[in-house]
């Protein structure tokens, strides 16, 4: 099916045009026709499935014709940077409707979201957090919302935002069209929409299975020679654009500077940045200012890049679902990509689970030429805190008391 089979409105084709849509994806074409109707619809896809236009252009449809500036649709999202990814859609969709669009997330001061909700907005996409401060302060009014949207509920319900989504629902009107998408369905977000949806339309697209246009392979390596083989392959790689995935922020940010230091246009992306630093990093990335983002789980699912051409999985992930999410932005937009994971003894757990979600054995593979033999660096020896770097209020090793504690003063270093 094509949109042009659909009857939307004169100015959303024009941007549909413009952003080169021709032929729905299967959840596109399976979900966006009862979304249309008034239907609530369960979306169960991977990233990288084009979910985000199912909401997006009944929304515009919905709302284009309708008096501007009331508050009628809410999308809520887990992370900042989908919020924006999703506000990005709705500008490049919606930018001939003359409708209000604003993002609501934490992070950043609230005086010019506050502004931009008092002049009236008419779509929200909001992180749980900041919009419930926003409805405790009497900022903003979701009495008259029509159209809810709960986009990756399961990372929600991971980042520990359910209780937050609840109370957010509770403060919407009980007629209202709910969309809910996930990529995985865990009891609680069932549990969750048998109570929000309506009779609602399931559309399931091989939500556990990442897309066919990915290839796999694992690298086994040692995790001391991690970084070296890292930089040995991407010596090897014709790359356009890579994300390389750690476990921890600390991680990120360190390797992100070797592969700096070694000459490539890299850059991190993690918990500890400012909303700024993060979204120059993001927009460096999808702009090939940067061709590698090395990046913890946070921007597994906010990055919406066609161009990656390669995913690193510098550190095996937790689970198979998360590294489902992590792959699946690579093989976007009708493309091939490719997916590497550097693999130690200890990950063969996760692996099996792994070879079990996709149905087959995974291809190992070695770098010629790599010296995996080489052995680990001594470890270093601990910080020794001395007297000199013992805080007010901490006890020697015999149990006595700091002698400045008891006038809150610090040691001199």
């Amino acid at each position: 099916m094509d949109f042009d089979s659909l009857d939307f409105h004169p100015s959303i084709h024009r941007g549909i045009q413009r952003l080169g849509y021709e032929t729905m994806t299967p959840i596109q074409e399976q979900a966006i026709p009862p979304v249309l109707a008034g239907r609530d619809v369960m979306g169960l896809a991977q990233t990288g499935t084009g979910k985000t236009a199912v909401f997006v252009l009944p929304i515009l449809q919905h709302l284009v014709s309708r008096s501007k500036g009331k508050l009628r649709a809410l999308i809520l999202a887990p992370t900042r940077e989908l919020a924006e990814q999703t506000h990005e859609f709705f500008i490049s969709l919606g930018s001939r409707t003359n409708l209000r669009f604003i993002t609501v997330y934490g992070g950043v001061k609230q005086g010019a979201q506050i502004t931009r909700l008092k002049n009236g907005v008419d779509i929200v996409v909001a992180c749980p957090g900041r919009l419930l401060d926003f409805v405790d302060q009497g900022v903003i009014d979701l009495s008259k919302i029509e159209i809810l949207v709960l986009d990756e509920a399961d990372r929600m319900f991971d980042m520990g935002f359910l209780p937050d989504v609840r109370k957010i629902i509770k403060q919407l009107p009980k007629k209202r069209q709910t969309l809910l998408f996930s990529a995985t369905m865990p009891s609680d977000i069932r549990k969750l929409s048998n109570e929000v949806l309506r009779n609602p339309v399931t559309v399931q697209i091989d939500h556990e299975m990442p897309v066919e246009a990915i290839s796999h392979a694992l690298y086994p390596v040692p995790q001391h020679l991690k970084t070296s083989l890292l930089v040995a392959l991407l010596e090897r790689m014709d790359a356009d654009s890579v994300l390389v995935f750690m476990r921890t922020k600390h991680r990120a940010k360190r390797v992100g500077k070797q592969l700096v230091a070694a000459g490539y246009k890299a850059t991190s992306l993690h918990g500890n940045l400012t909303h700024n630093k993060r979204q120059a990093a993001i927009e460096g990335f999808k702009n090939g200012t940067y061709q590698l983002l090395v990046a913890t789980d946070i921007a597994a699912r906010g990055i919406d890049v066609s161009s990656i051409s390669h995913v690193i999985n510098y550190d095996v992930p937790h689970d198979a679902n998360i590294y489902t999410h992590r792959i699946g932005r690579t093989g976007r937009a009708a493309k091939s990509g490719e997916a590497f994971t550097f693999v130690t003894r200890d990950d063969e757990s996760v692996v099996r689970d792994i070879e079990r979600t996709l149905g087959t054995k995974l291809d190992r593979r070695l770098i010629d030429g790599f010296n995996y033999n080489k052995p680990a660096p001594p470890p270093q020896a601990p910080r020794s805190s001395g007297p000199g770097r013992r805080e007010y209020g901490q006890r020697n090793q015999g149990g006595k008391k700091n002698k400045y504690q008891h006038h809150g003063y610090k040691n001199k270093r």
